[in-house]
């Protein structure tokens, strides 16, 4: 299914539906940035907003952006804090920001609908100020090979947008190439019951200083 439509229509329940994904990302992702302290943010997929507020409580200012009109009028309606502007843009067509903006980018459960991870983190190192980091959370590949994926109920049956499997390696390579270095990796579980596969997998890259 059209990941676009799909997560339009996925809008008005997203914040409802049981979702185990959304909420052990959501542990992950303040875990991993609990001592965050920066100016500017750039969130890529912010989706509801599930992730935004407490962006907003950390850095001076926050660019939300999504691809889905829906998705972000339902983030526009939960926040009101000056410091969020919220912007409506395609991640697989030239982003309409300049270099060395950010001092952190976030992915949250958004690459898994990304063929080519290379254009993405191309980006991602040219927004990013020397210095500043790239947090990625997404769907384990391990959960993605038992068949697991992002998916909702609708009326007329199970809905799936369109998803692509990327392997650990695929997120380094790729930010090997924008010499963006590995600074943190974890996985999460759910109920923390390390005996089964994990959920989440989460990556802290960095930009080196000039």
């Amino acid at each position: 299914m059209n990941t676009r439509h799909a997560y339009d229509s996925w809008a008005a329940q997203y914040d409802f539906d049981k979702n185990s994904t959304r909420d052990l990302e959501g542990v992950a992702f303040r875990t991993t940035l609990a001592n965050l302290s920066c100016q500017n943010c750039l969130e890529i997929g912010c989706g509801t907003g599930k992730n935004t507020s407490w962006l907003a409580q950390k850095a001076e200012h926050v660019t939300a952006m999504d691809f889905s009109e829906e998705m972000l009028a339902r983030a526009k309606g939960k926040i009101k804090s000056n410091r969020v502007n919220f912007i409506q843009a395609v991640i697989t067509e030239d982003w309409p920001f300049g270099a060395a903006n950010y001092d952190l980018v976030s992915f949250s459960l958004v690459l898994e609908h990304i063929a080519n991870l290379d254009p993405i983190f191309k980006e991602t190192a040219r927004v990013l100020r020397p210095g500043g980091q790239v947090y990625i959370g997404e769907l384990h590949p391990f959960k993605q090979y038992t068949g697991a994926k992002a998916n909702f109920a609708t009326e007329t049956g199970r809905k799936e947008p369109d998803c692509f499997i990327h392997h650990v390696s695929d997120f380094t390579q790729a930010a090997k190439k924008q010499h963006l270095v590995l600074l943190d990796i974890n996985e999460y579980f759910d109920q923390e019951d390390k005996s089964g596969v994990p959920r989440i997998l989460t990556l802290l890259l960095g930009k080196p200083r000039l």
